[in-house]
């Protein structure tokens, strides 16, 4: 059973540690605004950076906070019933409008105590690390009363700041192989990837959902790990991964999205039901914390620079597909309202052995989606290419937030 004076002190140690640790300005902090009646989420990936952008969105805004982290040993035992507690000490601060909830969705219940709170008038920040059971529980008791943004490790850009690197292709590779999970950037320490995928295969997938025979789940994992950028089929994985159930690898495939460890990514087609039905590409969430857990001493560079580009389309467009079709294939595709606005082709050294492939595979979307430019990234190649009435700019990856993700 909870005490007050114990949930006081887990929120005064919280505090100070927020207040204490050293505090990079992410990008997504200017996306970010508070508005009467709607809770804000911040949804991502453990150790992302989530709670230091809840502190800077704490210290940016004028409202006296109260700032409070579920996911602790100390609050293992915090059952809905203690949220009468919570409304205890913030009764005790008059002067607070604004509260933040970190993990909050490990609490049964916790959307019915939210929508209380912003009933009363208070203003509500919210963070979690599960997909699923953030908006399966807001789309109930939330419905309309929630803003959504994600954060992700560190973009590029952010990464080179981070280093104080400039964007050039040294940082490129650097950034290629160590990633953006910000304490692994700042330490270079394995353990604490070693400790992240083991908390996200344990703590939140197999305790949480009862699985007791998890070597199927690892077996996925490492799957996935092997298979950046190539097609899946939940049929063909059952025997591969040790299941008799297509829906368990499925349901498995399912959790390792929701934790945000994978995406994947369906072809394009003019069709919804087709999208569904059709294979899917899976992308791994981060290079550095797939150097760490892959088995392989095969570097395989392209498909990690492909994984790389991914996630940087993946920031700041929700809708991305990739394109297949006559023989042709295109990497990704970016939408919006399922139109198609750009083609986007991946390729880590354009030479005489691949660019006849990479060029006409572009050629082919851009004919198809009848549009008149296209892109294809590189590790350090720039160039421009014009055929039929179609232009291609080769672009380096280091240029490709300035000069690509401005065009709409």
């Amino acid at each position: 059973m909870l005490r007050l004076s114990e949930l006081k002190d887990v929120v005064r140690a919280q505090r100070d540690k927020i207040t204490s640790e050293r505090s990079f300005t992410r990008n997504l902090l200017e996306e970010l605004e508070i508005i009467s009646g709607f809770a804000l989420v911040i949804s991502g990936i453990r150790r992302c950076g989530k709670s230091t952008l809840l502190a800077q969105l704490m210290h940016r805004q004028k409202e006296q906070s109260l700032v409070i982290n579920f996911d602790t040993p100390k609050l293992y035992q915090f059952q809905f019933d203690d949220f009468r507690l919570l409304d205890e000490l913030i009764k005790e601060k008059p002067k607070v409008e604004l509260l933040f909830f970190d993990e909050i969705q490990i609490i049964k219940g916790w959307e019915v105590y939210v929508r209380g709170k912003l009933d009363e008038g208070y203003n509500i920040v919210i963070t979690g690390s599960n997909a699923s059971l953030l908006s399966r529980e807001l789309g109930t008791k939330l419905t309309g009363r929630h803003i959504t943004k994600e954060l992700y490790p560190f973009s590029f850009k952010e990464f080179c700041d981070y280093t104080a690197m400039d964007q050039n292709v040294e940082a490129t590779q650097k950034y290629l192989q160590i990633g953006g999970f910000p304490q692994y950037v700042e330490t270079r320490t394995p353990e604490i990837l070693n400790t992240l995928i083991n908390d996200l295969l344990y703590r939140d997938i197999s305790v949480r959902f009862n699985i007791r025979n998890d070597q199927p789940l690892k077996n996925l994992l490492m799957f996935c790990v092997g298979n950046i950028g190539n097609l899946i089929s939940a049929n063909k994985l059952a025997p591969v991964i040790g299941v008799k159930s297509v829906a368990t690898v499925q349901e498995y495939l399912g959790y390792l999205e929701d934790t945000y460890l994978i995406n994947m990514v369906s072809k394009f087609s003019w069709s919804y039901k087709k999208q569904l039905v059709n294979l899917r590409k899976i992308y791994f969430i981060d290079n550095g914390l797939h150097r760490v857990v892959s088995p392989s001493a095969n570097q395989d560079l392209g498909r990690k620079f492909e994984n790389m580009v991914y996630w940087e389309l993946r920031r700041q467009h929700k809708e991305l597909f990739y394109f297949n079709e006559n023989n042709h294939e295109c990497d990704f595709v970016l939408c919006e309202n399922n139109q198609p606005q750009m083609s986007i082709q991946v390729c880590y050294d354009l030479n005489t052995g691949n660019s006849k492939r990479e060029i006409e595979g572009l050629l082919e979307a851009l004919r198809f989606f009848d549009l008149p430019k296209g892109y294809l990234i590189t590790l350090n190649q720039t160039d421009k290419i014009i055929t039929e009435d179609k232009t291609i700019i080769v672009l380096p990856f280091y240029q490709m937030n300035r000069k690509l993700l401005a065009v709409k």
